[in-house]
């Protein structure tokens, strides 16, 4: 099975510019996972609610440093899961174009 989690957004605090340090902006979250269904569901609400809690709490300074910390978090509470892509972007950093960082990860 998978669970795709598409373009969940919100705002929150990352980055390193000093406007960025003090200015909430725009986040969009886009996360895939597999797992093998058994009985036992993953309940996707609490994967949105993980994501959001960390981000907005830990007021990253780098995309990749969000990712890797969502990392460790998404697999300790979701044993199931067996790889998931997660992705970051941040649309209205530049004028033209929305900058986002991605990574698969295999559990």
């Amino acid at each position: 099975m998978k669970i795709h989690i598409e373009d969940l957004k919100f705002q929150c605090i990352i980055g390193i510019l000093e406007h960025e340090r003090i200015q909430e902006q725009d986040v969009i979250i886009n996360f895939e996972c597999e797992y093998e269904f058994k009985n036992e569901y993953i309940n996707y609400t609490q994967i949105v609610d993980l994501i959001k809690k960390k981000m907005i709490f830990s007021k990253f300074k780098l995309i990749e440093d969000a990712i890797l910390s969502l990392k460790s978090e998404i697999s300790k509470e979701f044993p199931l899961i067996n790889s998931y892509t997660l992705k970051i972007s941040k649309p209205s950093i530049l004028a033209d174009c929305t900058v986002s960082v991605s990574d698969t990860f295999s559990v």
